[in-house]
């Protein structure tokens, strides 16, 4: 029997929807820049150069509801993404066969300490102070496969108190999933629990306390986010 000094932390995991189970979560992998007019906005190429990533916290994912305005912040930004759960995994995985590795699909957001992002961009530094902080990743409840298949189009749009402020298609992306989860594969191990946040359309803003935030996904429901 293993014991620790100390008791561990519960294991992170998300809801599913119209079921009591729960998925773990590993890690998490997000994607830049994966929309063109995304890319445009925050100054980068629109074209297909390589892809990159970086890590959320598998505790960052949140399904509360509520999204505490984090400190040393004056400029928080809101990026709709969807939202991939893998149940298996593997090295060197190849496009035609990354699919089989999906369990589910879901609405989240990349809350982004902008101000701070922007001083680690121009330190040459990692944006992890900008991105990997406490509840940074509001999500809804995963919706699997067998429910929804594959969805590779459909419109995605995020509001705030009613206003459309992100709007795109699925089909705009620059790295399908298929691709982002072969890339992945070749320099990591991809595993069961493992999320990618596939990227987010133009129209990132601010939002400030007290704000309402609505994330919606074709065919992946919506999600209601209050700026507490």
């Amino acid at each position: 029997m293993t014991t620790y000094v100390f008791p561990p932390s519960d294991i992170p995991s998300l809801p599913i929807e119209g079921s009591g189970q729960r998925f773990p979560v590993r890690r998490v992998y997000c994607i830049g820049r994966n929309y063109a007019a995304h890319a445009i906005e925050m100054g980068g190429d629109p074209t297909r150069e390589q892809p990159f990533f970086f890590q959320k916290n598998p505790d960052n994912l949140d399904a509360s509801g509520e999204f505490p305005y984090p400190d040393h912040c004056n400029d928080l930004h809101h990026e709709i993404e969807m939202v991939v759960a893998l149940h298996s995994g593997g090295r060197n995985i190849p496009v035609d066969r990354a699919l089989e590795h999906v369990w589910g699909y879901g609405v989240g957001l990349d809350m982004t300490r902008r101000d701070l992002q922007d001083v680690a961009k121009k330190a040459g530094r990692p944006w992890e102070i900008a991105k990997a902080f406490e509840r940074s990743a509001p999500v809804g409840p995963l919706q699997p496969v067998t429910e929804v298949g594959h969805p590779d189009a459909g419109r995605i749009e995020l509001t705030v108190n009613g206003e459309v402020r992100q709007t795109g298609d699925l089909n705009q992306l620059i790295w399908k999933v298929p691709e982002m989860i072969s890339y992945l594969s070749d320099y990591f191990e991809l595993a069961a629990g493992d999320v990618i946040m596939t990227g987010t359309p133009s129209g990132v803003g601010p939002v400030q306390r007290g704000d309402v935030m609505e994330a919606s996904v074709q065919g992946l429901g919506s999600l209601t986010v209050t700026v507490v």
